[in-house]
C-alpha cells in the first residue's frame, strides 16, 4: 500500500511507478485520496507507527527485477528515435510558456499534449471514475509521460492504470534535462 498526505497523491504516485512499474512488484496499490480518507474513514486522526521487520522476514523478502527494458521509463536518447506523443502532466500555465517557477525556461517539448495531473482528481482529491479518465486522457499507439522532473507525470500514468489503459511511458528527465541543451527546441502557446 502506497499512500502520502499530500493533496493530490504526487508522492504516492511516484512511490506506485517506481514499485510496479520499475521494480515490477506484482501488487502495489495506492490509498485513494490519501491518508486523509483512511483517518476520516476511522473517524479521528491515527497515529502512524513504523512497522518493525524481523530478519527472518526480511530474509525471505520477494527479490524484485527492475525494469531495465526499457518498457516503463525511456531517456532522452531514445526520445526523439522513438516518437510517439508526449503528455506533459505540468499545469497549463507553465505548459504554455506563461510562468516557470522550478527550471530557468519556461514552454513544453514541441508536439506535447498539456494533460495536468490535477485534472485526474474529482473535487474530493480522489481520481476520477474509470470511465471519466478514459474519456479525457489522450489516447495514441506510443504514449510518453513527462512533467519538470518526473513526478506529476506519475501520476498521470496512474490515472492511466485507474482507467484501465495501457500505460505511458516514462521520460525520467524530463523538463528538466530537456532544457539542459539551450540547442533544443521548446515550445510556448496553446494547451
Amino acid at each position: 500500500m502506497v499512500f502520502d498526505d499530500q493533496g493530490g497523491r504526487l508522492a504516492a504516485a511516484r512511490g506506485w511507478w517506481m514499485l510496479a512499474c520499475w521494480a515490477g512488484h506484482p501488487d502495489v496499490r495506492v490509498l485513494d485520496g490519501g491518508i486523509q480518507v483512511w483517518q476520516a474513514a476511522a473517524g479521528e486522526t491515527v497515529p502512524l507507527a513504523p512497522n518493525e521487520v524481523s530478519r527472518e522476514a526480511a530474509a525471505g523478502a520477494t527479490a524484485w527485477q527492475p525494469d531495465y527494458h526499457d518498457t516503463a521509463w525511456i531517456g532522452l536518447e531514445r526520445l526523439a528515435a522513438e516518437g510517439g506523443q508526449l503528455i506533459d502532466a505540468r499545469a497549463a500555465s507553465r505548459f504554455r510558456g506563461e510562468e516557470e517557477p522550478l527550471d530557468p525556461v519556461a514552454g513544453h517539448i514541441p508536439g506535447a499534449l498539456c494533460h495536468p495531473c490535477a485534472d485526474n482528481l474529482a473535487a474530493d482529491g480522489r481520481f476520477q471514475s474509470p470511465a471519466a479518465l478514459a474519456a479525457t486522457l489522450p489516447q495514441a499507439e506510443w504514449l510518453t509521460a513527462y512533467c519538470g522532473s518526473g513526478v506529476t507525470a506519475c501520476h498521470n500514468i496512474l490515472a492511466y492504470a485507474v482507467a484501465g489503459l495501457a500505460l505511458p511511458r516514462l521520460y525520467v528527465g524530463s523538463w528538466s534535462e530537456w532544457i539542459e541543451d539551450a540547442g533544443r527546441p521548446v515550445a510556448t502557446g496553446p494547451a
